[in-house]
């Protein structure tokens, strides 16, 4: 290549960088807040005032339940100011902030590609994650998944780091310390969104079929002892186990509910938001902690009970991974659904090609074990838009660029 490739990623990551910023100040303007939003936004105000990660009494949700959330975004609201004050849209602060962290995403993307696929390759993938919409727009929502994804993409990219250099006797300490640093944005990423916890024993599986258990270890042990001291707090306020947040007893409860259709959260299906509305009915004055186990034990005593059901449930939740048509689709603009859903079917042939002809020999294989965990997360709890886009999508796009490369080479 005539120009430095490193150069035009971080091009990329600028052209990136100036999508997701007018993106979110020229056309995300003054639109309603989702619950999730205004939860995180409330939390945020909370932290800022002293109050620490809880709910104000002035919040109201109506029948919502308000959930308890993992830390590590409210506090990054906060430490940007958008818990000043009370906010009726997305800040202004909030998409500037995210939009640079779009732009390191877009930037670790690239270096990802790079690894893997070679010079050309890493440019092209900087390329495609830069414009590519679904990206763009998710920066403009106060929502985690921005900071999610550039969290998580840091880390696999520090693990495969690792990994190359713990294979030179040479540079086995620098592979450690490189495991260490992976092993800390991989707790920091739990504390963002719990389901990153799927990540720590694919990447086991995986880097002990390498024979270096002795490095998943590590990363294992380093994410814990991030997550640790938030969950012994967790211990001592609410008297009991609680590891990250407890909205995962009900996330569980309804991607396993008897009128689930295998894809979208409570809003995207009202009627298991009814059955959820009695659940709390018939358990009055608890809060959220103390209802977690409740939506396990709900849950699990229905799939012990119909394992049959379970498993078509299960196919319906693989299917509605890769394929965009499940509810939460279609709770937004006709708009939104056309550029969401021919973005992603874009993409996504050509990332099979891609994985086909290029990626299956020198795969980039830490941000496929994170891709793994994404999708066993989903199987587990229920897949849905907004929670594909932060890691399935940068891997498609990764794989994409296989072809891209190889046409920019003929």
């Amino acid at each position: 290549m005539p120009t430095d490739p490193r150069r035009l990623i971080l091009i990329a990551a600028v052209l990136g960088f100036a999508l997701r910023l007018a993106f979110g100040l020229f056309y995300w303007i003054d639109k309603p807040l989702t619950h999730d939003e205004r939860e995180y936004l409330a939390l945020a105000q909370s932290i800022s005032a002293g109050r620490g990660l809880v709910y104000d009494a002035a919040h109201e949700t109506g029948t919502a339940q308000q959930f308890g959330r993992a830390p590590i975004y409210p506090l990054f609201l906060s430490l940007i100011g958008a818990g000043s004050e009370a906010h009726h849209a997305s800040p202004t602060r909030v998409k500037v902030a995210q939009s640079m962290l779009g732009a390191l995403g877009v930037w670790l993307i690239g270096a990802i590609a790079m690894r893997t696929i070679g010079a050309k390759g890493g440019v092209a993938a900087a390329f495609l994650a830069a414009v590519y919409p679904p990206l763009v727009w998710i920066c403009a929502y106060v929502l985690s998944e921005a900071l999610y994804s550039t969290v998580a993409l840091a880390a696999v990219l520090l693990l495969d780091k690792a990994l190359d250099r713990a294979q030179a006797e040479r540079h086995a300490s620098a592979g450690r310390l490189l495991t260490v640093a992976s092993g800390v944005m991989t707790g920091i990423a739990i504390l963002v969104r719990p389901t990153m916890l799927f990540f720590l024993p694919v990447a086991a599986i995986w880097m002990a079929r390498q024979r270096r258990t002795g490095l998943a270890l590590v990363l294992i042990v380093t994410a814990l002892a991030v997550v640790a001291p938030w969950t012994a707090r967790n211990v001592r306020l609410f008297h009991r186990f609680v590891l990250v947040a407890s909205e995962g007893g009900v996330t569980f409860w309804t991607g396993n509910h008897p009128l689930a259709r295998g894809e979208g959260d409570l809003a995207a299906n009202p009627d298991i938001k009814r059955a959820e509305i009695a659940f709390r009915e018939a358990h009055p004055g608890l809060t959220s902690e103390e209802l977690e186990p409740l939506y396990y034990r709900d849950a699990l005593r229905y799939i012990a009970s119909h394992p049959l059901w379970w498993l078509s449930l299960l196919a319906r939740k693989a299917f509605y991974t890769f394929v965009p048509i499940g509810p939460s689709y279609t709770l937004h603009s006709t708009a939104y659904f056309a550029a969401s859903v021919a973005s992603y079917l874009l993409v996504l042939p050509l990332a099979l090609w891609g994985w086909w002809s290029r990626c299956r020999d020198r795969r980039p294989e830490a941000l496929f074990v994170l891709c793994a965990s994404a999708v066993l997360a989903g199987l587990v709890f229920f897949p849905q838009e907004r929670f594909r886009i932060p890691v399935i999508d940068p891997t498609l796009i990764v794989c994409a660029a296989a072809v891209c490369a190889d046409r920019w080479n003929r």
